[in-house]
């Protein structure tokens, strides 16, 4: 037989080097199957420890979950002895598997056997499976080949193990774990690892009553060849045997609303959050035990957010509890999540900032009397003024007047611009739309926003650290700075710790007996939102009651509605240690016993705890240094011999303050009267008008009803004097309408425009109200 040529065998190397190319090209270049990057994947969002908490299935009905990273040791060393031990070195396609399967395939007399690699099974399920002829075979060679040069072997593995059916519409490793073994892939057992092994080849066996014994039986025998290759021992084989068949049990909805909030939002369909599956479901069962007993006062949603101070991570978080009308009462909508009015939990961040600016100290003395802004009057929830309150106790109580009073001291915009500072995404509105209401509930927040403020005031005050909290546990929230310090955190956190709530007083001493709690209640503008926040020493707690409609409940309030329940979740999550004073970050100041101003050598002074950084600066207005005579009545030295006068420190409020507040002070004392031949005198020395008008307000536009005999109407005008027995004449537009005594009270008629009301009391003093009467 001639030799070829050396042109020949040259031509015959470089047509199988093109043909070589020509493969290697289209291993490399040719498209791989769409499904590979396109797959549709169920949603699931994993707790703080990797344990579902809830799950959404795929756009075509299928359990299948995102891929695991890599094969768990024991579910990759179970797959590979059942279906592939070649599969380290093989190219995709196992020539040896083919061959044997060939004379198998022969001597049956029918397919009984495919000889299909890993790599194989996994071209066929990115090819929809198809028909198992030869061309398709070939086809599935090819795509395996192709493959195993593009992915190699570990993503191989990780792909075959993401897409093979675990029977039903479980797709997936990571849904088979879960749905059949209630934990994650990394967790299986030896026999739970055989099993999903054996389960692709015949997904239909799981189902009951479909040959399960058969199942039992190819799994035992994988754990006998996993024996024989020596990754178990004979007594690890002996337990694996034992281990009963899984039957399929149902994903967990422990937060279903979270799940549909973050989803919408979600980059993977994988979610990492930082909530507690344990804690999760216990707070589910309270809040359904609430529900249900709200239920019967026509209250039919809840809300419910804790959070972690340790690291301010939301570990429960319940968006919705619905009972009733579901679809009436909106139970899929997350409504922790969902803006609702505010009532007023807004008020102990307008008192720690307002400590923290240097514009207030706890023991301050706020007004509280009938009040008018611009035709906005606010009101007590108790109908009742104080006259004068300290403001730790405005806000313990919730007194809205003082809260009003003290918004329109520090500015509508300032406080507007902080809550957005600190994370209130709800305020889409310029501040002066909101206006003075700003802080009794014109605005809205969501429960998550307004629990997490709470939870950075508490970090504040235990650590001065008070990062932007988190519910995601693979995001870090960029810091930003907290505008209220831990000193002025911690006052706040103290003025809410100690006082009763009305209509829990009896239930709030069972519960102060066994852990420090400061809370806040807050209850909406015509009873639709329910608000109850609290922190102890780990925890702030945040609950939100009402009808996700905007249905008012007449039995609906924060201290009779949201208040038990968070007070029972205080009580499932244990007691924890109040957090010391930062003493770092507070300095000693001396105030009057009286007003809690900074003492003037004028009063009964003690010490006082105020931020380091304020620089409250404001000196007692209201202690006066008065002279007497010997039978105590007011002088001066124009009517009295020095020598003959004592001098005394007084505690005095403003007429319409001193009013009101002497009915529940009964130690105040008012002035003393001026003796008779110093009242000249004391006009001219003294800028304090002994009385005011409670009624109308200043600048007050008033409307004069018409009376059935046609005549216009009146409106009684009151006043209050320092004195009791103070008699006042009254003048109207200069016009003399009489004499009052003790009880200051006179109905006035007058045309519409503009009028002044002059009263003149027994010693000279004058004081004039300007008032507007409206026309019909």
């Amino acid at each position: 037989m001639t030799k070829p040529s050396l042109s020949r065998r040259r031509r015959i190397l470089a047509a199988l080097l093109l043909v070589v190319l020509a493969a290697l090209a289209l291993l490399q270049f040719s498209p791989l199957p769409a499904s590979l990057r396109q797959t549709d994947y169920a949603v699931l969002m994993l707790d703080r420890s990797g344990r579902p908490l809830a799950a959404r299935i795929a756009a075509d009905q299928q359990w299948r979950f995102a891929p695991v990273a890599t094969l768990p040791d024991k579910y990759r060393e179970a797959l590979l002895t059942f279906e592939d031990r070649r599969f380290r070195w093989h190219p995709g396609v196992d020539p040896l598997a083919l061959a044997r399967a060939t004379v198998a395939n022969i001597r049956a007399g029918r397919v009984v056997s495919g000889g299909s690699t890993l790599t194989m099974q996994l071209a066929r399920l990115l090819r929809d499976d198809p028909p198992r002829t030869l061309w398709e075979k070939a086809r599935e060679a090819l795509l395996a080949l192709q493959l195993e040069w593009r992915l190699g072997k570990s993503r191989i593995l990780v792909e075959y193990a993401s897409r093979a059916p675990f029977g039903g519409n479980t797709v997936g490793l990571r849904a088979a774990a879960w749905r059949y073994f209630q934990r994650a892939p990394d967790d299986l057992s030896w026999a739970e690892a055989a099993l999903l092994a054996v389960l692709p080849n015949s997904p239909a066996l799981i189902h009951p009553g479909r040959q399960r014994q058969q199942l039992l039986a190819k799994r035992d025998r994988l754990l006998e060849a996993l024996r024989q290759r020596g990754l178990i021992d004979a007594d690890e084989l002996r337990l694996a045997k034992l281990e009963p068949l899984p039957r399929t049990a149902r994903l967990p909805s422990l937060a279903p609303h979270l799940l549909d909030t973050l989803a919408a939002d979600a980059t993977s369909p994988l979610i990492h959050t930082t909530l507690d599956a344990g804690l999760q479901q216990r707070v589910n069962a309270l809040a359904g035990q609430h529900g249900r007993r709200l239920a019967n006062d026509g209250v039919h949603n809840l809300a419910v957010v804790v959070i972690d101070h340790r690291d301010l991570a939301v570990r429960a978080y319940v968006g919705n509890v619905t009972h009733g009308n579901r679809r009436e009462y909106g139970a899929a909508v997350d409504i922790a999540g969902r803006p609702r009015s505010t009532g007023s939990v807004l008020k102990p961040l307008l008192y720690g900032l307002m400590l923290q600016e240097g514009l207030l100290l706890p023991d301050t003395l706020v007004p509280d009397l009938p009040t008018n802004y611009g035709g906005y009057s606010p009101e007590n929830f108790d109908r009742e003024y104080r006259g004068a309150v300290p403001a730790h106790e405005a806000l313990a109580q919730s007194l809205n007047i003082p809260a009003v009073r003290m918004l329109r001291h520090y500015g509508v915009a300032r406080f507007h611009d902080r809550l957005r500072a600190m994370g209130m995404s709800t305020l889409f509105r310029d501040a002066e739309n909101y206006g003075l209401t700003l802080v009794l509930g014109g605005a809205e927040g969501k429960l998550m926003e307004l629990t997490a403020l709470y939870a950075r005031l508490m970090a504040s005050a235990r650590d001065g650290q008070a990062a932007p909290v988190t519910v995601l546990s693979d995001v870090q929230p960029l810091p930003e700075p907290f505008p209220i310090g831990a000193g002025a955190a911690w006052l706040t956190l103290e003025a809410l710790r100690d006082v009763a709530r009305p209509g829990t007083a009896r239930q709030w001493r069972l519960y102060r007996s066994s852990q420090a709690i400061a809370w806040k209640t807050g209850t909406s503008y015509g009873l639709r939102d329910a608000w109850a926040i609290g922190s102890n020493g780990r925890y702030t707690v945040g609950v939100w009651a009402g009808n996700g409609n905007g249905e008012p409940a007449p039995a609906l309030g924060g201290a009779t509605t949201a208040a038990p329940l968070m007070l029972d979740l205080f009580s499932l999550l244990g007691p924890a240690e109040w957090p010391q004073a930062p003493l770092g970050d507070l300095k000693e100041l001396q105030v009057c016993r009286d007003d809690g101003y900074l003492a003037g050598g004028q009063c009964s002074a003690r010490t006082v705890l105020a931020p380091l950084d304020s620089h409250f600066q404001a000196v007692t207005p209201h202690h006066l240094r008065v002279h007497v005579d010997d039978q105590g009545r007011r002088v001066h030295s124009g009517c009295e011999n020095v020598a003959a006068m004592s001098a005394r420190d007084w505690f005095v409020l403003p007429p319409a303050q001193a009013y009101f507040y002497r009915f529940r002070h009964p130690e105040y004392r008012p002035l003393p009267a001026w003796r008779e031949d110093c009242a000249d005198g004391a006009r001219a020395l003294s800028s304090r008008a002994p009385m005011a008008v409670i009624y109308p307000h200043a600048g007050s536009a008033l409307y004069l009803p018409v009376e059935l005999g046609g005549q216009r109407g009146g409106a009684v005008f009151r006043v209050v004097h320092d004195r009791d027995d103070a008699e006042l004449f009254w003048h109207l537009d200069d016009r003399y309408l009489g004499r009052t005594a003790h009880f200051h009270e006179w109905a006035i008629q007058a045309a519409p425009g503009w009028h002044t009301l002059t009263l003149v009391d027994d010693q000279g003093f004058r004081l004039r109200r300007r008032f507007q009467v409206l026309s019909h």
